[in-house]
């Protein structure tokens, strides 16, 4: 990793976010990582996919949800998370001069995310690093309705063994979302990516998606 990671604080508001951002000067575009509910910013899959987007040419900000910061571990109310996204974005906005920014993360992060977009938050593109569609065990109970207001570009990255969203269903939701959407399933992957019998590190687990979402942040920032 050439450009060293910088940590600080994004926004300015009262849901102001702890962050950890990596902003080469050269980078095509931004990505704001979102946690998923039971791992902060830190952890090393989040960790392993920021950097590893570095080398793709996107400068990458991670930040914690409040709840994480204060060692809770049942995620705050849906209208803390959205404030502390929109804080994180805000905070992004400000450094990235001009720069196309996206949204996005892991599971719990990259939903509130795609809430925030569908209500006006100006992300250039959605990037889902396992879309939590659905509780496990309950495939009715869909979280998709606000999608279809999203009009910017989504990449949904799932493994085919997660059983946040059963491989069918978000085949289908991501179909009727259109040209807009796309999906890339991470073939017997569960909801972290792992896949049963193969050893790897949470960090290289994470690296390793930045080979599908560099290319998708780099189309975008091209069309933005």
């Amino acid at each position: 990793m050439d450009t060293p990671e910088a940590r600080g604080t994004l926004g300015t508001g009262r849901s102001a976010v702890s962050a950890v951002w990596i902003a080469q000067p050269d980078a095509v575009a931004w990505l704001v990582v979102g946690h998923g509910a039971g791992a902060g910013m830190d952890h090393p899959f989040i960790v392993g996919f920021c950097r590893a987007m570095a080398s793709q040419g996107v400068a990458t900000a991670r930040f914690n949800f409040h709840y994480m910061n204060a060692g809770r571990r049942s995620p705050d109310p849906a209208p803390a998370l959205r404030a502390a996204w929109e804080e994180a974005f805000a905070g992004v906005l400000a450094m990235a001069d001009g720069v196309p920014v996206l949204a996005g993360g892991k599971s719990l992060g990259g939903r509130i995310a795609s809430m925030c977009v569908a209500d006006g938050m100006s992300a250039a593109g959605l990037v889902f690093l396992g879309y939590p569609l659905h509780p496990p065990g309950k495939p009715e109970r869909l979280r998709a309705e606000h999608l279809a207001r999203i009009t910017v570009p989504m990449l949904f990255l799932q493994g085919t063994r997660d059983p946040f969203a059963r491989s069918a269903l978000l085949t289908e939701v991501v179909a009727q979302l259109g040209d807009r959407a796309a999906l890339v399933p991470i073939e017997g992957g569960d909801h972290s990516f792992n896949v049963s019998g193969v050893k790897a590190d949470a960090r290289e687990v994470g690296a390793g998606l930045a080979g599908h979402a560099g290319p998708f942040v780099r189309r975008v920032a091209g069309m933005a």
